[in-house]
């Protein structure tokens, strides 16, 4: 009974490495496609607050009072 115990822990793990096996290799198209449609919003919303932001003049350190 124990040689059996023993060949059931090699068993076990073959079922645990083949379910991570399956779900490290898993689809996920779908969330680069959100990821990258969220930083194509970003860029366009960084290029807009550019654009409206006032230009102003540099001062340097002797300004600072």
């Amino acid at each position: 009974m124990a040689s059996l115990a023993w060949l059931l822990i090699p068993l076990f793990a073959a079922i645990g490495a083949g379910i991570w096996g399956s779900w490290a290799a898993r689809d996920r198209t779908q969330g680069d496609i959100s990821e990258l449609a969220g930083y194509a919003r970003f860029r366009e919303a960084m290029a807009h607050a550019d654009q409206t932001r006032p230009k102003t003049e540099a001062h340097s350190g002797s300004d600072a009072v």
